[in-house]
């Protein structure tokens, strides 16, 4: 941030009084702009044994399959965000949905909050921020081009939890040396 969006003063980067940390402050009015981590909200759509995915139209990670997911907007609940996410997405409706993962991602300042939920058809209809969308079986999911190693790590508890037949909420960190970036396909 450069100029302050409340006066149009210069902005600098300093530590205010009572904080301890650096953060982007008018020379002018003074006014502090805190910068917060982004909330990601997401579903995990099932239809039978079947997972829908979507391909990415859109940078980052162009091409490659992600489960339907997020900025959740103002207005909204997570879950309602999570519906809409995968609307736009997939043209496909959720429902019943439930926590299923929540994971911090300090490096990039998100935090994915991910549902799981049962699509009403598997009828399907991508949206502009999607090539394609696909249910796919456990067997089928195409590991090797997933965009983001949250969605892989969503989809890893999924599965086993699925096979021991109860699912639980799953919290963890991702850390940014873990993801290797793969050529696109």
């Amino acid at each position: 941030m450069n100029y302050c969006p409340e006066c149009g003063g210069p902005v600098a980067r300093q530590v205010p009084s009572g904080d301890d940390r650096p953060r982007d402050v008018c020379t002018s009015c003074h006014r502090i702009h805190y910068q917060n981590p982004k909330l990601v909200v997401g579903a995990l759509p099932e239809w039978r044994d079947r997972i829908l995915l979507c391909r990415r139209a859109i940078a980052p990670r162009a091409d490659y399959w992600t489960l339907p997911a997020g900025y959740l907007e103002n207005g909204e609940t997570a879950a309602e965000g999570a519906q809409r996410e995968t609307r736009e997405e997939a043209g496909a409706h959720v429902t019943d949905l439930a926590p299923f993962g929540l994971f911090d991602l300090p490096h990039v300042n998100q935090i994915y909050l991910m549902f799981r939920g049962r699509l009403t058809s598997p009828a399907l209809a991508p949206g502009p921020e999607s090539h394609a969308a696909a249910l796919f079986t456990e067997a089928e999911i195409p590991w090797n081009r997933l965009a983001f190693t949250v969605i892989e790590d969503t989809l890893k508890c999924y599965f086993a939890d699925r096979t021991r037949g109860r699912f639980t909420l799953h919290t963890g960190r991702i850390a940014p040396g873990r993801w290797v970036d793969r050529a696109p396909p």
